[in-house]
Order: C-alpha cells, then structure tokens, then sequence
C-alpha cells in the first residue's frame, strides 16, 4: 500500500490591534502558502491553544510592540500554553515579526527568552517593521513564510 506522507504543520499565530500586524500576518501567511508540501495555519493568538501547539513543526509568531513589550494576547497565547507544552515542543523551529511605531526590540527579547523556556529553536532573524508598512516590508514578510514553511516541509530545520 502506498500513501503520501503528512503534510508538516506551520502554525501562525499572531496578534492585531491596528491591522498592521494583521497586514504583516497575511503576507507572511501567502508566502508560506506557496510552499504545497506544508500545511499552514493562521490564527489569532487568541484562538490558539495548546492543541495548535503541539499539532505544529514549525512556528510564526506576530505581535504589534505594546509599550516596549509583545502584545497581551501574544502573552496569554504563551501563558495558556507553556506548561501543557513543556518537554513537548523541544526543538521546535521558530520566528518572529513585529509591527511597531518606534523600535520593536523589546517584542523580540521577551519573545525569545520565553521561547528559550519552551526550548523552541529560533531559524530566522526576527522582521520588524517599524512606522508605515511598505510593499518591501510586505515583500519579506512574504520570503519569512516561505523560507520557514519550505525549511520544515523539507527538514532543514
């Protein structure tokens, strides 16, 4: 008997307020639709549980920057999570994008010590795009979908 194998899952969870985190969001969720031989989900983090988690190969995360911070519910999304998903995500490929008015940094950092706490592995230089999103900024986060999509489809990460 022959069969194909699953399809590995790309999980995008991410947060809007303003839409431009949503706008980023989109891109980055047709770029990794082009890659046919993964399976991508886009959710609001406020939709995802634990069961998105640990159904997923890889992982995108997007946030607005909120007074130097991720969004709150990025943070709920991590705080309903983490300890269900303990030991169970180890190694899990990852990026991040954020839409922010001023620096975006700070998103990063506490985005990538939590990620640390799950043991999740960061593949990719977070995208952050700051003030008005142009069609450049749409245009990478349409290559981050992609690349991370295409990198667990294939095994390279």
């Amino acid at each position: 008997m022959t069969g194909t194998a699953p399809r590995r899952r790309l999980l995008i969870a991410y947060h809007t307020q303003s839409g431009n985190t949503g706008r980023l969001a989109a891109a980055v969720h047709a770029g990794a639709c082009e890659i046919d031989e993964t399976e991508t989900v886009l959710k609001l983090a406020a939709h995802c549980g634990i069961d998105d988690l640990l159904a997923a190969q890889g992982l995108l995360l997007g946030t607005p920057e909120n007074f130097g911070y991720m969004s709150g519910m990025m943070k709920d999304f991590f705080d309903r999570t983490y300890y269900p998903a303990e030991g169970r995500t180890l190694g899990l490929p990852y990026a991040v994008f954020v839409s922010c008015g001023n620096d975006g940094r700070g998103a990063v950092r506490e985005i990538d010590r939590i990620a640390l706490g799950y043991g999740w592995r960061k593949v990719a230089e977070p995208l952050i795009v700051r003030k008005e999103i142009t069609p450049a900024d749409l245009e990478r986060c349409r290559e981050l979908g992609a690349t991370l999509a295409a990198g667990i489809a294939y095994g390279m990460f």
